[in-house]
């Protein structure tokens, strides 16, 4: 089965986290080479993941 896009998921449960200045700045890095001015949601998710397993 295929997995839903995260913005048709349920919220996790539990209470989030904010992003770590680096982490949002490899977000806005991300964005930036991919034609967009902002980070999106992906692109938030993505460096959120990035920055638990210290791959940034």
């Amino acid at each position: 089965m295929k997995e839903l896009p995260p913005w048709k998921r349920d919220k996790p449960a539990g209470k989030s986290l904010p992003l770590t200045p680096e982490q949002k700045a490899a977000a806005k890095d991300r964005a930036e080479r991919n034609g967009r001015r902002y980070p999106n949601l992906v692109d938030n998710m993505w460096a959120s993941r990035q920055g638990k397993a210290g791959k940034i």
